[in-house]
Protein backbone atom coordinates (compact mmCIF):
# COMPACT_ATOMS: atom_id res chain seq x y z
CA UNK A 1 0.00 0.00 0.00
CA UNK A 2 1.36 3.44 -1.14
CA UNK A 3 1.67 6.12 1.65
CA UNK A 4 -1.14 8.47 1.99
CA UNK A 5 -0.08 11.73 0.63
CA UNK A 6 0.78 14.84 2.56
CA UNK A 7 1.03 18.38 2.62
CA UNK A 8 2.14 21.18 4.87
CA UNK A 9 1.05 24.99 5.36
CA UNK A 10 3.14 27.41 7.55
CA UNK A 11 2.79 30.85 8.69
CA UNK A 12 5.53 33.08 9.41
CA UNK A 13 6.15 36.46 11.37
CA UNK A 14 8.32 39.27 9.91
CA UNK A 15 10.28 41.16 12.24
CA UNK A 16 12.10 44.48 11.85
CA UNK A 17 15.26 45.38 13.67
CA UNK A 18 13.61 46.22 16.95
CA UNK A 19 12.23 42.86 17.32
CA UNK A 20 8.43 44.38 16.05
CA UNK A 21 6.35 43.06 13.21
CA UNK A 22 6.80 44.95 10.23
CA UNK A 23 4.44 44.86 7.07
CA UNK A 24 6.70 43.46 4.25
CA UNK A 25 4.54 40.72 2.99
CA UNK A 26 3.52 41.87 -0.40
CA UNK A 27 7.71 43.31 -0.68
CA UNK A 28 8.80 39.87 0.23
CA UNK A 29 6.40 37.27 -1.57
CA UNK A 30 7.40 39.63 -4.67
CA UNK A 31 10.46 38.94 -4.10
CA UNK A 32 10.79 35.52 -3.06
CA UNK A 33 8.53 34.58 -6.63
CA UNK A 34 11.46 36.53 -8.50
CA UNK A 35 13.41 33.31 -7.79
CA UNK A 36 13.57 30.10 -9.57
CA UNK A 37 13.19 27.78 -6.50
CA UNK A 38 9.77 28.98 -6.27
CA UNK A 39 6.45 28.61 -7.31
CA UNK A 40 3.85 31.69 -7.23
CA UNK A 41 1.23 29.07 -5.84
CA UNK A 42 3.23 28.17 -3.08
CA UNK A 43 3.38 31.97 -1.70
CA UNK A 44 0.07 32.87 0.11
CA UNK A 45 -1.09 36.21 1.66
CA UNK A 46 -2.76 36.10 5.40
CA UNK A 47 -4.48 38.10 7.25
CA UNK A 48 -2.38 40.14 8.48
CA UNK A 49 0.46 42.09 6.37
CA UNK A 50 3.12 41.18 8.71
CA UNK A 51 2.79 37.60 8.17
CA UNK A 52 3.71 35.27 5.16
CA UNK A 53 2.14 31.89 4.19
CA UNK A 54 3.58 28.80 2.48
CA UNK A 55 2.03 25.70 1.15
CA UNK A 56 4.20 22.91 0.24
CA UNK A 57 3.03 20.52 -3.34
CA UNK A 58 1.58 17.31 -2.73
CA UNK A 59 3.64 14.77 -1.26
CA UNK A 60 4.17 10.90 -0.99
CA UNK A 61 7.33 11.02 1.33
CA UNK A 62 8.58 12.89 4.88
CA UNK A 63 12.15 13.54 2.71
CA UNK A 64 9.78 15.50 0.00
CA UNK A 65 8.08 17.48 2.90
CA UNK A 66 11.45 18.57 4.48
CA UNK A 67 12.96 19.35 1.47
CA UNK A 68 10.23 21.92 0.33
CA UNK A 69 9.84 23.43 3.68
CA UNK A 70 13.23 23.90 3.50
CA UNK A 71 13.79 25.64 0.31
CA UNK A 72 10.74 27.64 0.79
CA UNK A 73 11.97 29.18 4.18
CA UNK A 74 15.15 30.06 2.92
CA UNK A 75 13.84 31.44 -0.18
CA UNK A 76 11.43 33.68 1.94
CA UNK A 77 14.29 34.27 4.34
CA UNK A 78 16.80 35.96 1.82
CA UNK A 79 13.76 37.89 1.01
CA UNK A 80 13.04 38.96 3.86
CA UNK A 81 16.66 40.54 4.10
CA UNK A 82 16.60 41.85 1.16
CA UNK A 83 13.82 44.32 2.61
CA UNK A 84 14.75 44.88 5.82
CA UNK A 85 13.59 42.49 7.84
CA UNK A 86 13.20 38.72 9.40
CA UNK A 87 11.55 35.77 8.81
CA UNK A 88 10.59 34.30 12.36
CA UNK A 89 8.62 30.57 12.39
CA UNK A 90 7.71 31.53 16.08
CA UNK A 91 3.49 31.34 17.24
CA UNK A 92 3.17 34.61 18.40
CA UNK A 93 6.15 37.81 18.39
CA UNK A 94 7.69 38.55 21.30
CA UNK A 95 6.56 41.82 21.23
CA UNK A 96 4.01 43.73 19.46
CA UNK A 97 3.96 47.26 17.64
CA UNK A 98 1.29 49.56 19.40
CA UNK A 99 0.28 50.41 15.90
CA UNK A 100 -2.12 48.40 14.48
CA UNK A 101 -0.93 45.59 11.76
CA UNK A 102 -2.81 46.57 8.37
CA UNK A 103 -5.24 43.70 7.07
CA UNK A 104 -4.07 42.56 3.73
CA UNK A 105 -6.40 44.29 1.09
CA UNK A 106 -9.44 40.83 0.36
CA UNK A 107 -12.70 41.42 0.87
CA UNK A 108 -13.16 38.58 2.82
CA UNK A 109 -10.16 39.74 5.38
CA UNK A 110 -12.02 43.29 5.47
CA UNK A 111 -15.07 42.05 6.82
CA UNK A 112 -13.19 40.25 8.97
CA UNK A 113 -11.88 43.36 10.45
CA UNK A 114 -15.56 44.68 10.53
CA UNK A 115 -17.05 41.67 12.48
CA UNK A 116 -14.31 41.58 15.39
CA UNK A 117 -11.28 44.15 14.88
CA UNK A 118 -9.96 43.90 18.21
CA UNK A 119 -9.25 40.28 17.32
CA UNK A 120 -7.93 40.73 14.15
CA UNK A 121 -5.59 43.18 15.57
CA UNK A 122 -4.43 40.66 18.15
CA UNK A 123 -4.33 37.28 15.59
CA UNK A 124 -0.73 37.97 15.07
CA UNK A 125 -0.18 33.96 15.62
CA UNK A 126 1.13 31.87 12.97
CA UNK A 127 0.22 28.36 13.32
CA UNK A 128 0.83 25.40 11.19
CA UNK A 129 -1.78 23.06 9.04
CA UNK A 130 -1.15 19.32 7.48
CA UNK A 131 -3.31 18.28 4.97
CA UNK A 132 -3.79 14.30 5.27
CA UNK A 133 -5.62 12.81 2.21
CA UNK A 134 -8.79 10.80 2.90
CA UNK A 135 -10.64 8.36 0.56
CA UNK A 136 -13.88 10.33 0.58
CA UNK A 137 -15.68 13.24 3.19
CA UNK A 138 -17.50 10.39 4.89
CA UNK A 139 -13.88 8.39 5.83
CA UNK A 140 -12.63 11.90 6.91
CA UNK A 141 -15.55 12.59 8.95
CA UNK A 142 -14.93 9.63 10.87
CA UNK A 143 -11.49 10.07 10.86
CA UNK A 144 -12.21 13.57 12.79
CA UNK A 145 -14.15 11.24 15.37
CA UNK A 146 -11.13 9.56 15.97
CA UNK A 147 -8.57 12.41 15.77
CA UNK A 148 -10.43 14.45 18.67
CA UNK A 149 -8.79 12.76 21.53
CA UNK A 150 -5.37 13.36 20.49
CA UNK A 151 -5.52 16.80 19.32
CA UNK A 152 -4.44 17.85 23.06
CA UNK A 153 -0.83 15.94 23.21
CA UNK A 154 -0.09 17.68 19.36
CA UNK A 155 -1.05 21.05 20.45
CA UNK A 156 1.31 20.21 23.78
CA UNK A 157 4.28 19.27 21.81
CA UNK A 158 4.12 21.97 19.46
CA UNK A 159 3.47 24.95 21.85
CA UNK A 160 5.92 27.84 20.55
CA UNK A 161 4.55 30.92 21.69
CA UNK A 162 5.04 31.85 25.00
CA UNK A 163 5.70 35.69 24.85
CA UNK A 164 3.43 38.31 23.86
CA UNK A 165 3.65 42.13 24.85
CA UNK A 166 7.16 41.39 26.07
CA UNK A 167 5.94 39.39 28.88
CA UNK A 168 5.61 35.37 29.37
CA UNK A 169 2.53 34.52 29.32
CA UNK A 170 2.86 31.89 31.49
CA UNK A 171 1.30 29.29 28.18
CA UNK A 172 3.44 27.62 26.17
CA UNK A 173 1.18 28.01 23.30
CA UNK A 174 -0.17 31.66 23.60
CA UNK A 175 -1.43 31.05 20.16
CA UNK A 176 -4.25 28.19 21.08
CA UNK A 177 -5.56 30.88 23.51
CA UNK A 178 -6.03 33.71 20.78
CA UNK A 179 -7.07 31.33 18.18
CA UNK A 180 -9.73 30.10 20.66
CA UNK A 181 -11.52 33.15 20.70
CA UNK A 182 -13.23 33.11 17.51
CA UNK A 183 -16.74 31.83 17.01
CA UNK A 184 -16.36 28.94 15.78
CA UNK A 185 -12.56 27.23 17.12
CA UNK A 186 -10.71 24.97 19.10
CA UNK A 187 -11.55 21.23 19.71
CA UNK A 188 -13.74 19.97 16.92
CA UNK A 189 -17.29 18.28 17.89
CA UNK A 190 -18.12 14.80 17.42
CA UNK A 191 -20.10 14.10 14.27
CA UNK A 192 -22.71 11.52 13.79
CA UNK A 193 -21.50 11.31 9.97
CA UNK A 194 -21.40 13.37 6.79
CA UNK A 195 -25.25 14.43 6.64
CA UNK A 196 -24.65 15.67 10.19
CA UNK A 197 -21.36 17.24 9.50
CA UNK A 198 -23.20 19.16 6.61
CA UNK A 199 -25.90 20.22 8.11
CA UNK A 200 -24.37 21.59 11.39
CA UNK A 201 -22.23 23.92 9.12
CA UNK A 202 -24.87 25.01 7.05
CA UNK A 203 -26.86 26.19 10.09
CA UNK A 204 -23.72 28.05 11.01
CA UNK A 205 -23.77 29.76 7.72
CA UNK A 206 -27.13 30.26 8.08
CA UNK A 207 -26.71 32.27 11.21
CA UNK A 208 -24.29 34.91 9.49
CA UNK A 209 -21.57 34.55 12.47
CA UNK A 210 -19.38 33.03 10.04
CA UNK A 211 -19.63 33.81 6.40
CA UNK A 212 -17.82 31.14 4.81
CA UNK A 213 -16.35 27.36 5.81
CA UNK A 214 -12.94 29.38 5.93
CA UNK A 215 -14.16 30.38 9.23
CA UNK A 216 -14.61 27.26 10.53
CA UNK A 217 -11.48 27.59 13.12
CA UNK A 218 -11.56 24.20 14.33
CA UNK A 219 -8.36 22.15 14.89
CA UNK A 220 -9.01 19.85 12.96
CA UNK A 221 -11.60 20.02 10.17
CA UNK A 222 -12.45 18.95 6.43
CA UNK A 223 -10.68 20.35 3.76
CA UNK A 224 -12.96 22.50 1.41
CA UNK A 225 -10.33 22.63 -1.13
CA UNK A 226 -8.40 19.32 -1.07
CA UNK A 227 -9.85 15.99 -0.32
CA UNK A 228 -7.95 16.06 2.90
CA UNK A 229 -8.08 16.26 6.78
CA UNK A 230 -6.54 19.23 7.84
CA UNK A 231 -5.36 18.97 11.42
CA UNK A 232 -4.31 23.00 12.37
CA UNK A 233 -3.91 22.73 16.31
CA UNK A 234 -0.07 23.09 15.94
CA UNK A 235 1.52 26.08 16.53
CA UNK A 236 4.43 27.05 13.64
CA UNK A 237 7.52 25.09 14.23
CA UNK A 238 10.89 27.09 14.60
CA UNK A 239 12.82 24.15 12.44
CA UNK A 240 11.35 22.50 9.04
CA UNK A 241 12.39 19.17 10.84
CA UNK A 242 10.27 19.77 13.32
CA UNK A 243 7.30 20.50 10.82
CA UNK A 244 8.25 17.32 9.07
CA UNK A 245 8.12 15.28 12.80
CA UNK A 246 4.18 16.46 12.80
CA UNK A 247 3.87 15.47 9.53
CA UNK A 248 4.51 12.03 9.87
CA UNK A 249 2.38 11.65 13.10
CA UNK A 250 -0.57 13.51 12.04
CA UNK A 251 -0.07 11.04 8.37
CA UNK A 252 0.09 8.25 11.04
CA UNK A 253 -3.22 9.45 13.44
CA UNK A 254 -5.12 9.79 9.68
CA UNK A 255 -3.92 6.52 8.72
CA UNK A 256 -4.35 4.61 11.68
CA UNK A 257 -7.72 6.54 11.57
CA UNK A 258 -8.93 5.07 8.42
CA UNK A 259 -8.06 1.91 9.60
CA UNK A 260 -9.90 1.64 12.75
CA UNK A 261 -13.08 2.83 11.02
CA UNK A 262 -12.45 0.09 8.24
CA UNK A 263 -12.29 -2.58 11.46
CA UNK A 264 -14.94 -0.61 13.38
CA UNK A 265 -13.17 0.05 16.00
CA UNK A 266 -15.46 1.89 18.81
CA UNK A 267 -14.82 5.77 18.37
CA UNK A 268 -13.37 6.91 21.38
CA UNK A 269 -16.29 8.93 23.78
CA UNK A 270 -14.44 12.78 24.11
CA UNK A 271 -17.00 14.89 25.99
CA UNK A 272 -16.93 18.69 24.48
CA UNK A 273 -16.22 20.02 28.07
CA UNK A 274 -12.97 17.40 28.76
CA UNK A 275 -11.84 18.52 24.76
CA UNK A 276 -12.04 21.95 25.96
CA UNK A 277 -10.09 20.93 29.09
CA UNK A 278 -7.49 18.84 27.75
CA UNK A 279 -7.14 21.60 24.91
CA UNK A 280 -6.51 24.46 27.70
CA UNK A 281 -4.00 22.22 29.86
CA UNK A 282 -2.03 21.90 26.86
CA UNK A 283 -1.81 25.46 25.69
CA UNK A 284 -0.73 26.39 29.34
CA UNK A 285 1.87 23.47 29.88
CA UNK A 286 3.01 21.92 27.28
CA UNK A 287 4.96 18.99 27.84
CA UNK A 288 6.18 20.43 31.47
CA UNK A 289 3.74 18.49 33.59
CA UNK A 290 0.32 16.50 32.83
CA UNK A 291 -2.01 16.53 30.28
CA UNK A 292 -5.49 15.20 29.92
CA UNK A 293 -6.13 11.82 28.15
CA UNK A 294 -8.70 11.02 26.34
CA UNK A 295 -10.45 9.21 28.83
CA UNK A 296 -9.79 12.43 31.22
CA UNK A 297 -7.24 10.77 33.21
CA UNK A 298 -4.37 12.98 34.31
CA UNK A 299 -1.36 11.52 32.86
CA UNK A 300 2.26 12.46 32.45
CA UNK A 301 2.75 14.70 29.19
CA UNK A 302 5.82 12.21 28.36
CA UNK A 303 3.61 9.30 29.04
CA UNK A 304 0.63 10.47 26.91
CA UNK A 305 3.15 11.23 23.96
CA UNK A 306 4.57 7.41 24.35
CA UNK A 307 1.16 6.20 24.65
CA UNK A 308 0.14 7.98 21.41
CA UNK A 309 3.19 7.01 19.37
CA UNK A 310 2.16 3.02 20.38
CA UNK A 311 -0.73 3.69 18.79
CA UNK A 312 0.46 5.18 15.49
CA UNK A 313 3.37 2.64 15.36
CA UNK A 314 1.92 0.33 13.12
CA UNK A 315 1.24 3.13 10.66
CA UNK A 316 4.68 4.76 11.33
CA UNK A 317 5.79 1.02 9.78
CA UNK A 318 3.88 0.90 6.95
CA UNK A 319 5.22 4.25 5.70
CA UNK A 320 8.85 3.93 6.75
CA UNK A 321 8.40 6.84 8.72
CA UNK A 322 9.08 5.36 12.13
CA UNK A 323 13.05 5.58 13.01
CA UNK A 324 12.96 9.57 11.33
CA UNK A 325 9.89 10.48 13.53
CA UNK A 326 10.69 8.76 16.66
CA UNK A 327 13.84 10.48 16.36
CA UNK A 328 12.94 13.44 15.93
CA UNK A 329 10.55 12.79 19.27
CA UNK A 330 13.76 11.59 21.67
CA UNK A 331 14.60 14.79 21.06
CA UNK A 332 12.17 16.90 21.62
CA UNK A 333 11.07 14.87 24.35
CA UNK A 334 15.15 15.82 25.71
CA UNK A 335 15.54 19.35 24.32
CA UNK A 336 11.98 20.41 25.08
CA UNK A 337 9.31 22.44 23.29
CA UNK A 338 10.09 25.67 20.70
CA UNK A 339 8.47 27.59 23.62
CA UNK A 340 11.00 25.91 26.66
CA UNK A 341 13.59 27.13 23.88
CA UNK A 342 12.12 30.19 23.67
CA UNK A 343 12.20 30.84 27.39
CA UNK A 344 16.12 29.57 27.73
CA UNK A 345 17.12 31.90 25.01
CA UNK A 346 14.82 35.01 26.93
CA UNK A 347 16.80 34.03 30.34
CA UNK A 348 20.07 34.35 28.64
CA UNK A 349 19.66 37.56 26.32
CA UNK A 350 15.93 39.18 26.75
CA UNK A 351 13.87 39.40 23.84
CA UNK A 352 16.88 40.47 21.09
CA UNK A 353 18.02 36.76 21.98
CA UNK A 354 14.62 35.62 21.63
CA UNK A 355 14.67 36.75 18.08
CA UNK A 356 18.15 35.86 17.40
CA UNK A 357 17.44 32.76 17.95
CA UNK A 358 13.64 32.51 16.20
CA UNK A 359 15.49 33.54 13.06
CA UNK A 360 18.65 31.62 13.37
CA UNK A 361 16.10 28.29 13.56
CA UNK A 362 14.22 29.38 10.95
CA UNK A 363 16.69 28.88 8.21
CA UNK A 364 18.27 25.56 10.40
CA UNK A 365 19.09 23.20 8.13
Amino acid sequence: MEPVTVGVEEEYLLLDADTLPVPLAEQVRAAAGLGPTVEEHELQSELLQVQVEVATPVCSELDEVGGHLLRLRLALGAAAEAQGCRLAACGAPPRRSAVTAPVTEKPRYRAMREQAPQLVAEQLVCGMHVHTAVPSPEVGVAVLNRLRGWLPVLTAMAANSPFWDGQDTGFASWRTVVFGRWPVSGPPPAFRDLADHRERVATLLRSGVISDTGQLYWQARLSERFPTVEVRCTDVQLRADEAVMFAGIVRALVTTAIREDELGTPVPDVPPELAQAANWQAARHGLNGHLIAPTGERRSAGDLVARMMEHITPALDAAGDTREVASLVHRLLREGTPADRQRQAMAEGGLAAVVDFVTAETAAP
